[in-house]
């Protein structure tokens, strides 16, 4: 590892302790570092203190690492196969399709929060089975039939949100079903967050591991033949892991915009490079945009949590103005 790859490292992880120290800390009922540090070690038990870190901002804290970790390394895995830096997790409809999920699941009357991302986790992946079924009646293998498949889905998927929006009772249902667009983490609990990080660490641990064959893929399908890769039985495993991890994330927090967008861009600015130690910081620069974005929307509201999207749009603004400024040399290199 070069120097300036273990130091971009290290300054993104140091940031990431940071904010979980802060996102542990504040809320509408404040802890001290102290009691936090005496509540592990197993003292303050049975008390308010106890209740909201272990039930509350433990929980929140870890959904808001997970979340990143997944939408990060999922976007510098679009961006490096697909070589497009506008590439994002919503590139496969999987965001869409989830949100059809759970706006059909709050329409239809879904009694609790398990069904909403039980409807969200299913629409998700049947996003991925319509992309990979258009694929392959196309008889086309290449990456612009990817991208251009996920566009249906992801429109379609718009179209059937739009539908049950008009069909949902505009007291009750319309006011959810826009709230999980914007995207959440204010009703995480730790059943929410155990079902969560089971597909979100096996996705993004074999992500890691299969680092050389999304670089390889990079490189155009002529190249990664001639190394002994299958692009598409690659690129098809691929996006089914970062799917079932966007879909985990999706079917918990709702939507959250952008983030999978820029931080790829970040980390490339970081490193100036897309191999070694890329894909492993897209995933830690997102997790700190998460906790930051978090850390607003529940403290900017004076007292009323405000969706994740407001913040982590406003994130994106300046990243992708710069890359609409010096857009052509991050081009020549995605």
């Amino acid at each position: 590892m070069c120097s300036r790859t273990r130091l971009c490292t290290l300054l993104v992880l140091a940031l990431l302790v940071l904010l979980a120290a802060a996102s542990v800390c504040v809320g509408t009922f404040p802890l001290s570092l102290g009691q936090i540090c005496t509540l592990l070690g197993g003292g303050l038990r049975d008390t308010m203190e106890a209740r909201v870190f272990f039930t509350l901002r433990l929980p929140r804290t870890g959904a808001a690492v997970l979340a990143g970790l997944a939408l990060g390394a999922a976007g510098g895995v679009y961006q490096t196969i697909f070589r497009n830096p506008l590439a994002s997790p919503d590139l496969t409809g999987v965001a869409g399709g989830a949100s059809l999920g759970a706006a059909a699941a709050i329409v239809l009357g879904a009694g609790s929060a398990v069904q909403i991302m039980g409807g969200a986790f299913v629409c998700g992946m049947a996003s991925l089975a319509a992309v990979l079924a258009l694929v392959r009646a196309a008889r086309a293998d290449r990456t612009a039939t990817y991208v251009l498949a996920g566009i249906l889905v992801s429109a379609l998927a718009e179209a059937g949100v739009m539908l049950l929006k008009t069909l949902a009772d505009p007291e009750r249902e319309l006011a959810a079903i826009e709230y999980w667009t914007m995207g959440s983490l204010s009703a995480i609990t730790l059943a929410k967050l155990t079902v969560m990080a089971p597909p979100v660490l096996v996705g993004l641990v074999l992500v890691l591991l299969f680092r050389r064959q999304v670089a390889l893929l990079s490189l155009g399908e002529e190249s990664a033949r001639a190394s002994g890769l299958e692009p598409g039985r690659w690129r098809v495993l691929l996006l089914a892991l970062t799917t079932l991890m966007v879909a985990a994330v999706v079917s918990v927090a709702g939507v959250i915009s952008f983030v999978g967008l820029i931080a790829p861009h970040i980390a490339y600015r970081l490193l100036r490079r897309r191999g070694g130690a890329f894909l492993p910081l897209c995933a830690l620069v997102a997790a700190d945009l998460m906790l930051a974005a978090d850390l607003l929307a529940r403290s900017a509201g004076q007292g009323a949590e405000l969706p994740l999207s407001i913040f982590t749009v406003l994130f994106a603004a300046p990243v992708l103005a710069a890359l609409l400024v010096g857009g052509r040399g991050q081009e020549d290199a995605a």
